[in-house]
């Protein structure tokens, strides 16, 4: 992956609306979720306003910044990671630690939810391999439920969705692991563990300035005129508001489904 990296403000992250007292004292007793991110460039976008919205609190760790990787999954209630410009078998220093506590967190059962870079790190973790993909896509491009239990316990039911792709590597299922997002150019494009942690190699996280940054960043790996598997800007910001609108849908009843576990 070669995306640049430079600061793009997290909207979603960073809006806050004001709570009641019931809500304060409610989000004090519990645990928060870690928020793992990689590159300033990929916040968790929707992720935190999901997170807010439902009053569970979250810590971001921003590894990018050099934060240590904590040692104890249990000091969390759930565990979430973000997409990244670099790859997950580069060598970072928070690579290997990183590796130690999401083995310990699906051992003690604490929910693991990964995006794109995250998903690729939590199949490492796991024993799974991540290589470059057969195809790289880059925009708005379709996944398909692997059938039709994965789509009503995940997906709200939904057989068919567009999701948004940039990616140039791909993960293996690791043991135990059950495909449950598929489609033609990448066949992992999510999978379950144990029917509580998720890796996802797409992006259902995004918000509509991200999607604008990523496509200011990188022009060069847009195509001119799209194919199926890789489309221009232009096709990439037509429609732009529906499309996220879509998505959040999507990723509001995910994240949903990944907090019945949460501690």
């Amino acid at each position: 992956f070669s995306r640049l990296t430079s600061f793009v403000p997290d909207r979603a992250a960073c809006t806050r609306r004001p709570r009641s007292l019931p809500a304060v004292v409610r989000r004090m007793t519990l645990r928060p979720v870690a928020v793992f991110r990689f590159s300033r460039a990929e916040g968790p976008g929707r992720f935190a306003h999901w997170l807010e919205a439902n009053d569970r609190p979250y810590r971001l760790i921003a590894l990018d910044l050099g934060e240590p990787v904590p040692d104890d999954p249990r000091e969390f209630a759930g565990l979430g990671m973000m997409g990244g410009p670099m790859g997950a078998n580069d060598d970072y220093p928070w690579r290997d630690p990183l590796a130690v506590l999401l083995r310990r967190a699906v051992d003690a059962r604490v929910p693991v939810i990964g995006h794109c870079l995250g998903g690729q790190i939590l199949s490492r973790a796991l024993g799974g391999g991540v290589t470059r993909a057969p195809t790289t896509e880059i925009g708005w491009i379709d996944v398909e439920a692997t059938d039709r239990a994965a789509a009503d316990e995940w997906f709200g039911g939904r057989e068919r969705m567009n999701v948004f792709q940039w990616h140039y590597d791909a993960f293996t299922l690791p043991a135990g692991a059950k495909r449950v997002l598929a489609n033609a150019w990448n066949p992992n494009q999510a999978c379950v563990i144990a029917a509580r942690h998720i890796g996802f190699q797409c992006h259902v996280e995004m918000p509509a300035d991200l999607v604008e940054a990523w496509c200011d960043m990188a022009p060069g790996e847009l195509p001119a005129t799209s194919s199926p598997e890789r489309q221009s800007r232009a096709d990439i910001l037509d429609g732009l508001d529906a499309r996220i609108a879509s998505l959040n849908a999507l990723a509001d009843g995910v994240y949903a489904r990944w907090s019945r576990n949460l501690g």
